[in-house]
C-alpha cells in the first residue's frame, strides 16, 4: 500500500487533479468543467508540477486525455472514464492488499498486483519476467548501466561523447520530418546553446515550458553547425534526486508492456521505501569476515548505484549471498547422504589384478590415482558421492568399471546409468566382453541353487530362453564363476522386461546397464552396492537420488565427459567430491581442427571423399532435423543428407539419425554405421556423447557457431577414436561476430577441454553451457561463475557455519535457514 501512503502524503496536487476531472465528469464531459478547457488546464497542470510526469498512473491519465478538447463527445466520455478509473486507483483501497498504519513499510511479499499505483497491465508485464512481489522487485536487478554522470556544460561538450548537462528550456516547436513527428527544444546554459529532439511523437510537447530546468544526458553530435542530442535521456532538475540522468543509470530487463523509464522510476520508489529497513539474514562477524555491505545498502546500491566502485561492492555482496545459498545447500545434501550408515566395500587386489589383466592396455596416471580415490571411498562406512571428470577419450569408463567389479567381488551388485539406448548398448558390449574372463572366488564350483548350477535344471533352461528374448544370443556367456553383465533398457518388449526384473531382484545379474529404466519403481535390486550415472548432466539431482534409493545407501559414482571448471562443479556438484582425469592414454594422435567458411566446401568434400577412398568414414553434423523457414541459413540433416547422397557423393552411401527416430531407428542406424554399411552420417546432436566409431576419422560441423564449445568438444570426440589421424572441419560465416570468432578459433588452438570449458563458460554463461535447470541447481541473478576467488569465500563461510550448526537451528541463523528454504524453494518452483 506504499504507493497509496505516498499518494495522499505527498501528492495533494494529483488530488486536486482528480477532483477536476471528476468535476468534468460530472457535468456531462462538455469541457466546462474549467473555465480555459480541459486541455489547457492539463497543459498549465503539468507545468506547475513535472515531477509528477515521472509518477507511471499519472502519465497515463495524461496519455488519455491528451487532446480532450478536440475529441467528440462519445470519446471524451470513454478516455475520462479510464482516467478517472487509474486515479482513483491510487487511492481506492485495494481487496487483496494487507491493511497497514500509515508509513509502515509493506511486507516483502506483497504482491505487485495488490498494490495501489501500480496498474494491472504493468504487475502482468513485470510478472512475464518472473517478477511478482516486493521482494522480486528488488532482485530484479539491471544488466546494465548507462554512465551519464558526466557532468559537463555546453561549450565542453565533446561530439561523439556520451554527456550530462543541466540547462534551461529557452524554445519548444513540434515538427513532422518525413513522415515522423516529434518534438525539438532549443535550451542553454551560461556558455552556449544546444538542440535535443525526440521522434515519438508532438506529445512530448505538453512535458516541457519555457524556462524549465532540466537535466539531458545523451550522445553529442552536431546538425547544421549547432551542438545537438538526438533522443536523448532527461528529467526536470532536481538535485540528488535524479533517476534517469545525470549518473550512472540502471538499465533493467524488461519485456512488452514496460517502458525503461517507467519500470526505472517504480523500481526506485521500491527500492527508496524498503532498503533502508531491509534485513540482514548474515550475521555481522560473517561480514565483516568476508567484507561485505549491509544487505540493504547492497540493493540500493545495485539499482543506483553512486559510482562504478560501489556497483561492484554491491554485485559482491549479492553476488556472495547466493554463492553461499547454493554451497549451503549441496553441502546440507551432501551431509544428509553420508550422515547415514553405508555397505563398506574392502578392496581386493586379486580381483583387480585379473580385471586389469583383462585390459588391452594399462592404466595411465591419472586413471590409477582417480581409482585409488574411488577405492578409498568405497571403504569407508558412509555413501560415496563422487564425480569423476574426464575428457573425451580418457579412459572414464575402465575407471567404473574396475569400482564395479570391487563391488560385485564384495558380494555386491553394481549398475550403470546411460542416457541414451545407444550409448548403454555401446557400455553393455564393452563391459560383457572386458568382464567376461574376470571370476569372482567361490563362483567356480557349482551350488545348489547358483545360478550355472547342474542341479537346477529348470533354471538353466529359464536363463537361456531369457537371454534369447533378449537378443543377447551373440554375446558370449562368462566363464563359470564370471562377472554376469544384463541390459535393461525401455525398448524391452513386456515378457522380456518381466524376465528381465526377476533376474536383477533374485541377484541373477552382477551388473546391469540401462537408461532411465534403472530407477523405474518395479525395478528391485537384490543388494545393489555401487550405483554409476554416466553423462551426469543429462539426468540431474532427482535421477540421481533416484537411484541411490534402488539400494540401502549404496555407494555413488558419477561421470562427465564434458569438462566442467572449478568454479561451476563447485556449483552445481558441490554434494559431490571431484576426480579429474587429465590424462589421455598413449597413442591418440591430436585431432586436427579447422574453420572454413561456406565457400569453401568443396575442399571439405575433397578431403572426405580421399579419407573414405582409404577406408575411413565420416561424420556430418546439422543444427536441425529439418529446414526452418526463420532459420534459412541453417542446414538441416534430412535436406542435407539428400543433398550429399544425390548431388556430392552420388557413388557413396550416405545414412542419417536424428532425434525424431525412435530408439530402435537410431541403434539400427548406429550398427550399420558401425558395421561400415555407411560411408558418411548425417547427424544431429543426438551423436553428441559417447558413441565410439573407431573408423571415423571426420567430422564435419555445420552452423558451428550455433553450438556451444563444450559441444562442439564432444562432436570432436567422436572421431579420433582409432589409430588413424583424425579432422574436425568447421563451417561457419560468422567472422562479423566478436563471441563466434573467439570460441572457433579456440577450437583451432586447444584440444584441452578443461581449456574450452574455461572459455566456454567466460564467454556464454552457464546457462548456455548446459541446462543448469535439470541440474537441480539455481540460476544466479547476480554472481559470475567467472569470480572463482568470491565462490571459495563462499564455500568457506558455509563449510564453517555448517561445522558448528549442521541444521541451522541456532538463533543467529535463523534468517539464513529462512533464506536458504527460500532459494531453493523458488528453483523448485521454477523447475516444475
Amino acid at each position: 500500500m506504499f504507493f497509496v501512503l505516498m499518494a495522499m502524503q505527498a501528492n495533494q496536487h494529483i488530488i486536486d487533479l482528480g477532483k477536476t476531472l471528476a468535476a468534468e465528469e460530472k457535468a456531462g464531459c462538455d469541457d466546462t468543467a474549467t473555465t480555459e478547457g480541459i486541455s489547457a488546464f492539463l497543459r498549465e497542470w503539468q507545468a506547475q508540477h513535472p515531477q509528477a510526469l515521472h509518477e507511471p498512473v499519472v502519465q497515463g491519465v495524461l496519455d488519455a486525455l491528451d487532446g480532450y478538447s478536440d475529441l467528440g463527445h462519445a470519446e471524451r466520455e470513454a478516455r475520462l472514464s479510464v482516467a478517472l478509473d487509474r486515479l482513483r486507483n491510487l487511492f481506492r483501497k485495494q481487496p487483496k492488499a494487507p491493511t497497514e498504519p500509515v508509513g509502515a513499510v509493506p511486507p516483502l511479499d506483497t504482491l505487485l498486483k495488490n498494490l495501489a499505483g501500480i496498474g494491472p497491465s504493468t504487475a502482468r508485464s513485470f510478472a512475464k519476467l518472473g517478477v511478482h512481489s516486493l521482494e522480486d522487485l528488488l532482485y530484479h536487478v539491471p544488466h546494465r548501466y548507462d554512465d551519464f554522470s558526466k557532468r559537463k556544460q555546453i561549450c565542453d561538450l565533446v561530439v561523439g561523447e556520451t554527456d550530462t548537462v543541466i540547462v534551461t528550456v529557452d524554445a519548444i516547436k513540434s515538427f513532422n520530418a518525413k513522415g515522423r513527428q516529434g518534438v525539438e527544444i532549443t535550451v542553454g546554459d551560461d556558455t552556449g546553446v544546444l538542440k535535443a529532439s525526440w521522434f515519438r511523437g508532438t506529445w512530448m510537447a505538453k512535458q516541457f515550458r519555457e524556462g524549465m530546468r532540466i537535466v539531458l544526458s545523451g550522445k553529442v553530435s552536431m546538425f547544421r553547425e549547432m551542438k545537438s542530442m538526438s533522443n536523448p535521456q532527461w528529467e526536470p532538475f532536481v538535485e540528488d534526486d535524479l533517476v534517469h540522468t545525470g549518473r550512472l543509470v540502471p538499465v533493467h530487463p524488461l519485456t512488452k508492456g514496460l517502458q525503461d523509464r517507467n519500470a526505472r522510476q517504480v523500481i526506485k520508489r521500491v527500492v527508496d521505501v524498503l532498503t533502508p529497513t531491509l534485513p540482514d539474514p548474515l550475521p555481522i562477524e560473517l561480514r565483516e569476515r568476508a567484507s561485505l555491505l549491509p544487505l540493504g545498502v547492497a540493493v540500493s546500491q545495485i539499482h543506483f548505484p553512486d559510482s562504478w566502485a560501489m556497483v561492484q561492492r554491491a554485485r559482491q555482496r549479492l553476488g556472495f549471498d547466493e554463492f553461499l545459498y547454493i554451497q549451503l545447500g549441496v553441502l546440507q545434501r551432501k551431509r544428509l547422504y553420508q550422515g547415514v550408515q553405508g555397505q563398506p566395500i574392502a578392496f581386493n587386489q586379486a580381483i583387480h589384478d585379473a580385471y586389469l589383466a583383462s585390459l588391452p592396455f594399462a592404466l595411465t596416471n591419472a586413471q590409477a590415482r582417480t581409482f585409488t580415490e574411488i577405492c578409498r571411498d568405497l571403504e569407508r562406512p558412509v555413501p560415496m558421492t563422487r564425480l569423476v571428470q574426464g575428457d573425451v577419450g580418457s579412459g572414464k569408463t575402465a575407471v567404473a568399471a574396475a569400482a564395479l567389479v570391487q563391488a560385485v567381488a564384495a558380494g555386491f551388485q553394481g549398475a550403470m546409468m546411460a542416457p541414451t539406448e545407444i550409448l548403454a548398448e555401446q557400455h553393455y558390449r564393452g563391459l560383457k566382453k572386458l568382464l567376461a574372463n574376470v571370476k569372482i572366488p567361490g563362483r567356480e564350483t557349482p551350488t545348489n541353487g547358483d545360478w550355472r548350477s547342474d542341479l537346477d535344471q529348470e533354471k538353466r533352461n529359464r536363463l537361456a530362453q531369457i537371454k534369447q528374448l533378449l537378443m543377447l544370443a551373440d554375446e558370449p556367456e562368462p566363464e563359470p564363476g564370471g562377472i554376469r553383465v544384463a541390459l535393461l533398457t525401455g525398448s524391452l518388449k513386456a515378457r522380456q522386461r518381466r524376465e528381465a526384473l526377476k533376474l536383477i531382484a533374485d541377484g541373477e545379474v552382477d551388473i546391469i546397464i540401462g537408461t532411465h529404466s534403472l530407477i523405474q519403481a518395479n525395478v528391485d535390486y537384490q543388494a545393489l552396492g555401487l550405483a554409476v550415472v554416466d553423462e551426469q548432466h543429462r539426468f540431474g539431482v532427482e535421477q540421481r537420488e533416484a537411484l541411490k534409493r534402488k539400494g540401502f545407501n549404496p555407494h555413488l559414482l558419477v561421470m562427465t565427459a564434458t569438462p566442467i571448471p572449478r568454479s561451476l562443479a563447485l556449483t552445481i556438484y558441490g554434494d559431490l567430491d571431484v576426480s579429474v582425469i587429465d590424462e589421455r592414454p598413449p597413442g591418440r594422435q591430436p585431432i586436427r581442427t579447422k574453420w572454413i567458411s561456406s565457400g569453401e566446401r568443396s575442399k571439405a568434400y575433397k578431403h572426405m571423399r580421399k579419407e573414405i577412398a582409404a577406408g575411413r568414414q565420416a561424420f556430418v553434423i546439422c543444427p536441425l532435423v529439418e529446414e526452418s523457414e526463420k532459420l534459412e541459413d541453417v542446414k538441416s540433416a534430412i535436406v542435407e543428407q539428400e543433398h550429399l547422397q544425390h548431388e556430392i557423393f552420388p557413388e557413396l552411401k550416405v545414412g542419417l539419425i536424428h532425434g525424431r527416430m525412435t530408439a530402435s531407428e537410431k541403434d539400427t542406424i548406429m550398427a550399420q554405421f558401425r558395421d561400415r554399411e555407411f560411408d558418411i552420417l548425417v547427424a544431429t546432436a543426438v551423436v553428441e556423447v559417447g558413441i565410439d566409431i573407431p573408423n571415423a576419422t571426420t567430422i564435419m560441423i555445420e552452423g558451428a557457431e550455433r553450438f556451444g564449445l563444450a559441444q562442439l568438444h564432444q562432436f570432436r570426440g567422436r572421431v579420433g577414436r582409432g589409430s588413424h589421424q583424425s579432422f574436425c572441419i568447421l563451417v561457419s560465416d560468422k567472422e562479423d561476430n566478436d563471441v563466434t570468432v573467439a570460441r572457433l578459433s579456440s577450437m583451432e588452438e586447444s584440444e584441452d577441454g578443461f581449456r574450452l570449458a574455461e572459455v566456454d563458460l567466460e564467454l556464454r554463461g552457464p546457462g548456455e553451457f548446459f541446462g543448469i535447470r535439470q541440474s537441480g541447481t539455481p540460476d544466479l541473478k547476480v554472481a559470475q561463475l567467472t569470480d572463482t576467488r568470491l565462490l571459495h569465500a563462499a564455500r568457506i563461510e558455509a563449510e564453517r557455519i555448517l561445522k558448528i550448526d549442521p541444521e541451522l537451528e541456532l538463533p543467529e541463523h535463523a534468517k539464513v535457514r529462512e533464506k536458504l528454504q527460500a532459494f531453493w524453494a523458488g528453483m523448485e518452483t521454477q523447475s516444475n
